[in-house]
């Protein structure tokens, strides 16, 4: 179990290029590793010291331990990594499936990820003995600063942080601009619009430890989707759209701890399992990616919308969407990029609308430097070359061309695993850019 926590979490890495390859430098100051077993997070925001926040482990509510299935991530303006769990529910076991905290995120009911059982050798992971567990250990955004290069005699090597203001969505994404972070769930869209202007830095201090409780302050917003192209940014805040004790909540934390029960009291869309998002750095549109939905009907996912139209949307699609205004909007505009499927099959909804190479399961997408848009997929195992999948081959990296609404093939993945994850060269010369590629069998 301890080898198993181990191999979950962060790696920090430095990289540099010599004689014209790349290689990692060893020893590296910035290098180190954040596990499930027991590195420590602060918490911040208005769930700090809440009650369901407060574990054996630190009986006060004011930090947790460890970090897992950590999916989509983004760079912030201020220079800290945020990375986001998901898929988490299954690594806890014995939780009190009748309780509606728990049923709403699968607690007690959703099937142990790679046949785990921890609960049975390290206590946190049994909900039975500490039901606040599963709410304070996992689910959230991370925010994790570099080390600087010349930090200050006095300034804490890296403490990480738990993002609560943000809410307890079960991230998947976040995609930082200089006025908010847009950060879809499983199951809704949300962004954060914070209080406070970003500080630079000085006065000792790094930008990043300027900006540290940035993220503890400001509004939690969840989006509703109307079928006329036209949406709005719900702002989940304690008395405001129902969100009162009467209704399940007590105080502003209660709020950002229930952000999907919240986000279902106010109506909010829905959506087609949303991962990865990516804002176009010229127009400002915002793209996300939902990568299927094999659950219509069941509580957590209600019947289609126009922002999710299709009964059974195997093959998942990109919508994105613009503010009315600047990023800390509250309307805008949205659309469909793309329906992925292929044209081959019988069943009208497996067939998509792509012009070009066809995908299944759109995952990651990111901008690069030059403004081209990349979308990576993650067809399960299970489901390749099999069935509707048939033809659509191993996961894989493809190209966006904007002028044509055209997509290309760039690369493809070994049999089994997912293509996520890319970053570029600072100067985006030579085209440079790396790849994470995890088994999924």
């Amino acid at each position: 179990m301890r080898k198993a926590q181990a191999a979950h979490g962060i790696s920090v890495i430095e990289v540099r290029e010599a004689n014209g390859q790349w290689e990692m430098v060893r020893p590296s100051r910035y290098a180190r590793r954040i596990t499930a077993s027991n590195t420590a997070f602060a918490i911040g925001g208005p769930a700090r010291g809440h009650n369901m926040m407060k574990t054996t482990a630190d009986p006060r509510g004011e930090s947790v331990f460890g970090t897992l299935n950590n999916c989509a991530s983004g760079k912030t303006p201020w220079g800290t990594y945020l990375s986001g769990e998901e898929n988490f529910a299954g690594y806890f076991g014995k939780g009190d499936a009748t309780n509606p905290h728990n049923r709403r995120w699968g607690i007690g009911t959703t099937p142990r990820q790679f046949l785990q059982n921890w609960d049975e050798f390290d206590p946190r992971f049994d909900a039975s003995k500490i039901p606040t567990n599963p709410t304070a250990l996992a689910g959230w955004w991370k925010s994790i600063p570099w080390i600087p290069a010349a930090p200050p005699s006095s300034a804490p090597r890296s403490a990480a942080r738990r993002t609560r203001a943000l809410g307890w969505p079960s991230p998947k994404t976040v995609a930082p601009w200089s006025t908010a972070a847009k950060m879809p769930a499983t199951s809704t869209s949300y962004k954060f619009v914070s209080r406070d202007a970003i500080k630079p830095a000085g006065n000792g201090l790094t930008q990043a430890q300027a900006n540290r409780d940035l993220l503890d302050h400001g509004t939690l917003y969840v989006a509703k989707f109307n079928a006329d192209g036209k949406g709005q940014w719900l702002p989940l805040v304690h008395e405001q759209g129902g969100l009162t004790a009467p209704s399940g909540f007590a105080d502003q934390g209660e709020v950002c701890i229930k952000a999907r029960q919240a986000s279902d009291t106010l109506g909010a869309t829905k959506m087609d399992r949303p991962e990865w998002l990516a804002i176009d750095p010229s127009s400002g549109w915002v793209y996300c990616t939902l990568t299927n939905n094999s659950s219509r009907g069941t509580p957590n996912r209600p019947p289609t919308d126009a922002a999710n139209p299709r009964t059974q949307s195997a093959h998942g699609h990109i919508i994105r969407w613009k503010e009315v205004g600047d990023f800390d909007g509250r309307t805008f505009d949205w659309n469909h990029l793309v329906l992925a499927g292929d044209p081959a099959q019988a069943r009208p909804e497996a067939k998509g609308n792509i012009k070009g190479d066809l995908f299944g399961c759109p995952d990651g997408i990111a901008f690069d430097p030059a403004g081209r848009l990349w979308v990576q997929t993650d067809m399960s195992a299970t489901q390749m070359y099999k069935g509707e999948f048939v033809n659509l081959g191993n996961n894989q990296m493809l190209a966006y061309d904007a002028a044509a609404g055209s997509f290309r093939r760039f690369l493809t993945a070994p049999t089994n695993s997912e293509v996520t994850g890319a970053t570029w060269t600072p100067d985006g010369k030579p085209f440079s850019s790396t790849f994470s590629i995890p088994a999924k069998a």
